[in-house]
């Protein structure tokens, strides 16, 4: 009985997320942003991710214009910026759209939470990405 429940339930529960992810992406594929300057785009908006490399914070992402600037900065959640870079955006065999890969001088990884953000700004569609949070380390002396 309790294994029957268990994989009604399972399926029940799997069935859900499959059900209700798969809207969500597609809505969010096929809205439409709208910039502070008033330019809409109904291109998909960029992603960022993040890890360590060289013992440094690395932003990546795609879904930018391919062979077009990309401004990335990571800002701390008061607002000051601790890192900003331009970069072309180019294709990468398996992240989707043109794609950026930046090595911060931000030391990592850190200890606690994270206390800063990174957010990537396509030239071409006039969109920012959506904030991507970020552990960004400091010293204590």
């Amino acid at each position: 009985m309790n294994r029957t429940i268990r994989t009604l339930l399972g399926v029940t529960a799997t069935a859900g997320i499959v059900a209700l992810g798969v809207p969500a992406l597609t809505t969010a594929a096929n809205a439409s942003t709208t910039s502070a300057a008033g330019v809409t785009s109904t291109a998909p908006a960029g992603f960022l991710f993040n890890y360590t490399f060289n013992g440094h914070l690395k932003v990546a992402g795609g879904n930018f214009t391919v062979g077009r600037r990309v401004y990335l900065v990571v800002k701390y959640n008061t607002g000051r910026t601790a890192f900003s870079k331009w970069e072309t955006a180019r294709t990468h065999s398996i992240t989707p759209g043109g794609t950026v890969y930046v090595e911060t001088t931000i030391a990592a990884p850190c200890a606690g939470g994270n206390n800063g953000y990174a957010r990537a700004y396509d030239d071409a569609t006039k969109t920012w990405s959506p904030r991507l949070p970020v552990a960004i380390c400091q010293r204590i002396d």
